[in-house]
C-alpha cells in the first residue's frame, strides 16, 4: 500500500509507505525447506478482480542471498525478519490512466508456493 499524496507531496517514500495497516502480511509463512528456490515463484495482484500485476520472482533485480548479505552489513537480521523487495510493474499510479484504490476495494495478492492474501481497502 502507498499513500501517493504523501509520497509525491514531499518526496518522502518511507512516509508514504509506512502508515498503519499499509503492510498486510500472512497468514502464511514458509521455511526454506518448503520453498527451496525463492526465485521461481509466480506473483500476481488483482484489484476488484482485475489483474493488475503479473510477474515472477526470477525478475528480482537483486537475488535473495545478495539482499540478505547487503542488509546484514548495515543492521542485524533476526530469524523471522521480513525483507520487503519492492513491487512488479503494473502499479496503479503509473498506469495510463492511473488507478487508485478506494474504500471497499478488494486487493488479492498471490505468490505461487506461498499462498493468497485477500484484503479490503478501508479509508
Amino acid at each position: 500500500m502507498s499513500a501517493r499524496d504523501l509520497q509525491f507531496g514531499d518526496g518522502q517514500w518511507v512516509r508514504g509507505k509506512s502508515l498503519d495497516t499499509f503492510c498486510p502480511l500472512g497468514p502464511w509463512i514458509v521455511t526454506a525447506d518448503e520453498l527451496p528456490d525463492p526465485h521461481s515463484l509466480k506473483i500476481r495482484c488483482w484489484l476488484n478482480g482485475r489483474l493488475m500485476q503479473d510477474s515472477h520472482t526470477d525478475l528480482l533485480i537483486f537475488k535473495v542471498p545478495e539482499l540478505i548479505s547487503f542488509l546484514s552489513r548495515h543492521f542485524t537480521l533476526f530469524p523471522g525478519d521480513i525483507i520487503l523487495t519492492g513491487t512488479p510493474s503494473g502499479v496503479g499510479a503509473f498506469r495510463n490512466p492511473s488507478v487508485y484504490m478506494k474504500d471497499g476495494d478488494e486487493v488479492v495478492v498471490e505468490i505461487g508456493g506461498v499462498g493468497r492474501l485477500v484484503n479490503t481497502c478501508r479509508t
